[in-house]
C-alpha cells in the first residue's frame, strides 16, 4: 500500500491579504500534474483562456515525463533504452538531475526507477520486496551508464529512469517560463513544489505554508519540501519513498522534513530529495553552496 502526503500548502492570507487592494479577484486553476494536484494562483481579466493555456502545456509536459503515458518520451526510452532526438525538455531535466547527482555525491539519482519498481510492486500485494529482486534491481543503478546526446539519450540493457525528484519542479518552471513570454507576472504555480512568478498580485509575497510549521515568504523564487516518510510503502507508513542508490533501501534519515528554495522549481525539488539523504545540516549547505541562490529555509528533525 503506498500512502503519501503533501507537505506545502498556500495560506488562506494569500486569497485576501489584509489590506491588500488588487484589481481584479485571484483567480484559482485547479488540475493535475504527473498524479499530483496542481494550482495556479493569478489575477488577470483573461485568467480562464490564461489557465486553459496552462493546462495544455502541463499536458504537454507530461507526454515527455509521465510514467503512467506509455508513449511519453520517457516510457519511450524507459522500454527501448534509447531514445532518437529525444525533446529539449527531457534533454534538459535530465541534464540539471545529472549536476545535482554530482553535487550530492550520487544521492539524487534517477536511475534508481527499478528499485522503486521493486517496492512499488511488492508494496501492491502487502509484501516488501525480497533480497534477490532488490539485489537485482541495485544492480541496473548507476547514473553513470547514462548517455545524453541531443541526438539520442542511451542506457544499458534494463535501467530505467525515474523523474520523480525532479519533473514536478521542472513542469513549474516551464509554466511560470510560458507565462512569463506572454509578459504576465504575480502568479502562483504549484504542481506539488511551487513557482512564484514574481508576488502576490495585491502586494506583497505568496505565503506558503509547511507542515511542520512555519511559513515561506515567496517572491521570484520556488520551494520544495520532501520528507522520507511523505510517501510510504508499507499500512505502518513506516518505509519510505526515498530511496539510497547505494543500498537499494528506504532512507533512514536525521530528518523528518526538508523545505529548500531555490530559483528553480526543479532544482528545489531535486535538492530537497537528496537532502533527505545528508546526516547533516552543515552537509546540506554545503552541497546547496554549489548552487546559486540555493537556501535551506526549514529543517526537522526526525
Amino acid at each position: 500500500m503506498t500512502t503519501r502526503r503533501r507537505f506545502l500548502a498556500i495560506s488562506a492570507a494569500a486569497i485576501a491579504l489584509p489590506g491588500a487592494i488588487s484589481a481584479q479577484p485571484v483567480h484559482i486553476w485547479q488540475g493535475t500534474a504527473l498524479g499530483t494536484h496542481a494550482t495556479v494562483r493569478l489575477a488577470h481579466p483573461d485568467a480562464e483562456a490564461i489557465s486553459a493555456r496552462v493546462a495544455a502545456e502541463i499536458s504537454r509536459l507530461e507526454d515527455v515525463f509521465s510514467l503512467y503515458r506509455p508513449e511519453s518520451a520517457l516510457s519511450q526510452l524507459n522500454r527501448a533504452g534509447r531514445l532518437q532526438a529525444p525533446p529539449f525538455e527531457l534533454l534538459e531535466c535530465l541534464s540539471l538531475a545529472g549536476a545535482v547527482h554530482s553535487a550530492t555525491a550520487g544521492r539524487f539519482d534517477p536511475t534508481i526507477q527499478p528499485l522503486w519498481a521493486s517496492y512499488a510492486e511488492a508494496s501492491a500485494l502487502g509484501q516488501m520486496p525480497g533480497e534477490a529482486r532488490l539485489k537485482a534491481a541495485r544492480a541496473l543503478v548507476g547514473w553513470d551508464q547514462i548517455s545524453l546526446d541531443p541526438s539520442q539519450i542511451s542506457m544499458a540493457p534494463g535501467m530505467a529512469l525515474t523523474l520523480n525528484g525532479i519533473a514536478q519542479g521542472y513542469i513549474a518552471d516551464r509554466v511560470a517560463s510560458l507565462l512569463a513570454d506572454e509578459g504576465l507576472t504575480n502568479i502562483l504555480i504549484d504542481t506539488g513544489e511551487f513557482r512564484a512568478l514574481g508576488g502576490h498580485p495585491g502586494g506583497g509575497a505568496w505565503p506558503v505554508k509547511l507542515a511542520a510549521g512555519g511559513a515561506v515568504a515567496l517572491t521570484a523564487r520556488a520551494l520544495a519540501t520532501s520528507a522520507p516518510l511523505g510517501t510510504t510503502f508499507d499500512e505502518g507508513a513506516q518505509v519510505g519513498h526515498i530511496l539510497d542508490p547505494v543500498s537499494g533501501l528506504p532512507a533512514r534519515s536525521n530528518w523528518r522534513e526538508i523545505t529548500i528554495s531555490a530559483r528553480s522549481a526543479a532544482l528545489a525539488d531535486a535538492l530537497s530529495t537528496a537532502a533527505c539523504l545528508f546526516p547533516s545540516k552543515a552537509e546540506i549547505n554545503a552541497c546547496l553552496a554549489s548552487f546559486a541562490g540555493a537556501v535551506l529555509e526549514a529543517i526537522t528533525p526526525a
